[in-house]
């Protein structure tokens, strides 16, 4: 019985979207590990953006330094 635990950033995902990538994740399982459907688990967490990192930094802060990056380019 497969489990898959995806976790976002709390930032609007809509439940189509969500829906999506429960079916999309469960698809692949079945196609490229020949797993059954009815057992497969797929659960998504939504985190707010003050409890998710990237490199040392808030997430936020991490986009301003990767935006300000880009445009010094």
């Amino acid at each position: 019985m497969p489990y898959v635990n995806i976790r976002i950033t709390r930032e609007g995902a809509t439940p189509e979207q969500k829906a999506e990538l429960i079916g999309g994740v469960t698809d692949l399982l079945v196609r490229v590990l020949g797993k059954n459907p009815a057992t497969t688990v797929v659960t998504i967490d939504e985190i707010d953006l003050d409890n998710w990192g990237i490199g040392g930094l808030p997430v936020l802060d991490y986009r301003a330094a990767q935006t300000a990056k880009e445009a010094g380019r």
